[in-house]
C-alpha cells in the first residue's frame, strides 16, 4: 500500500515551461511595434534616422511602405468616411483583376416525346479591374515636425485618411473610368436609367424601387445627395403619411419606404440611385505608401509628404442598380 501511494503521489504530467497558448502574438516585419517606431523616428527626423528594420519596407522608387499598423487605421479612417467602401464589395488584387458575368442563361424548353433537343449558347463577358494611381501630399513645417509633443502620427494619418476616401467617393460615385475608377452615376457603365422626371413625386419614388429586378431589393439602398433629402422629407403617400422614416437607433441610417438610405454630398444633386451596391467592385493594389519631398521645400523650412495607393471601381452588373434622374430644379 505504501508503494502504492507513493507511485500516485507522482505528478501526471511534465510542467509548463514555455508561453501558454493564446499569449500575445509576437508581431514580425511591418507589423512589428520596432518597424512602426522606425517609421515615426524617420519622419521626425527628415528621415535622416533610417534604421535596418525600415529598410526592409524600401519600395522601388525610394518610399517607404506604411506599417501594417498604419495601413490598418488608414483603412479604418476610410471605412467610417466613405459609403461606397461600406456597400461595395472590396477586392485586394495584385495585377489586373478580371471578373467574369454570364453575358446569357440557358433557357428550358417543351419538346414532344421523342423531339429533338434544342441548344443555347452560353456566352460570358468579362469586367477588368485596373489600378489607377491616388495620391495625397501635404507639407509640414519643421518646428511642427521636431515637436514631440504634438501627435505627429496621427495628425499625418487622419489627413491622408481624409483626403483618400473624399477623392475616392466621388470617384467612385462620379468616375469616368479615364485615369480613374468608374462611377455609379456614369452615363456609360453606371446603374440602368430607370426614368427622369421633372420633379420627384411619391409615385417616382414608388416607381423606381419596382424597376429594379426583385432578386436585388432584398439588399436594395437609396444613395442621394444632402440636398435632395429636403424634397424627398416632404412627400407623403395617399394616405398623407410621410414616406420618410427617421431612424430610430443612433448611427443606424434613415429609411424610405422601409429601404435604408445613405448620403453623401458628391452624389449629384439631379439623381437618384436605388441598388444592390454590393455589385460595385473595389480593387485595392498593394498597399499604400508614405515618400519624403527631398529639399523641395527645404528653404520654407517645411518638410513635404506624400501618401499614395493604387485602386479602381466598376459596377459589374448596371441592372443592379436603378437610376432616377430629375430634369428640373
Amino acid at each position: 500500500m505504501e508503494e502504492m501511494d507513493r507511485e500516485m503521489s507522482k505528478p501526471i504530467n511534465n510542467p509548463i515551461l514555455n508561453n501558454p497558448i493564446g499569449s500575445k502574438e509576437v508581431k514580425t516585419g511591418r507589423a512589428s511595434e520596432e518597424y512602426r517606431k522606425s517609421m515615426l523616428n524617420a519622419l521626425r527626423s527628415n528621415f535622416k534616422q533610417i534604421s535596418d528594420v525600415l529598410q526592409e519596407g524600401a519600395d522601388a522608387d525610394g518610399g517607404y511602405l506604411v506599417p501594417e499598423e498604419y495601413d490598418k487605421r488608414l483603412i479604418d479612417v476610410l471605412d467610417e468616411e466613405n459609403i461606397m467602401r461600406k456597400l461595395g464589395t472590396k477586392i485586394t488584387t495584385s495585377g489586373e483583376h478580371k471578373i467574369n458575368i454570364a453575358a446569357t442563361k440557358p433557357a428550358a424548353a417543351w419538346i414532344e416525346e421523342g423531339g429533338a433537343l434544342t441548344f443555347g449558347d452560353a456566352t460570358f463577358s468579362q469586367i477588368l479591374l485596373d489600378a489607377h494611381k491616388l495620391h495625397v501630399a501635404i507639407k509640414v513645417t519643421e518646428e511642427l515636425l521636431y515637436d514631440n509633443a504634438f501627435n505627429l502620427e496621427s495628425y499625418i494619418i487622419d489627413q491622408f485618411g481624409k483626403a483618400l476616401s473624399n477623392a475616392e467617393e466621388d470617384a467612385f460615385l462620379n468616375g469616368t473610368g479615364t485615369g480613374q475608377p468608374l462611377g455609379l452615376f456614369a452615363e456609360t457603365g453606371g446603374g440602368t436609367l430607370a426614368n427622369t422626371v421633372s420633379a420627384i413625386k411619391a409615385d417616382d419614388i414608388i416607381s423606381l424601387i419596382y424597376a429594379l429586378r426583385r432578386p436585388y431589393r432584398k439588399s436594395a439602398k437609396f444613395i442621394m445627395n444632402d440636398s435632395t433629402i429636403a424634397s424627398i422629407r416632404k412627400l407623403k403617400d395617399n394616405n398623407g403619411v410621410y414616406m420618410w422614416q427617421p431612424a430610430l437607433t443612433q448611427g443606424e441610417p434613415d429609411r424610405l419606404l422601409g429601404y435604408e438610405v445613405y448620403t453623401s454630398a458628391y452624389a449629384p444633386t439631379d439623381k437618384i440611385a436605388f441598388g444592390d451596391f454590393s455589385y460595385y467592385n473595389i480593387g485595392d493594389r498593394g498597399t499604400r505608401s508614405f515618400k519624403q519631398l527631398t529639399e523641395l521645400f527645404a528653404g520654407n523650412g517645411l518638410i513635404g509628404y506624400v501618401a499614395k495607393e493604387r485602386v479602381d471601381g466598376k459596377l459589374i452588373l448596371p441592372e443592379a442598380v436603378q437610376i432616377l434622374a430629375v430634369s428640373g430644379s
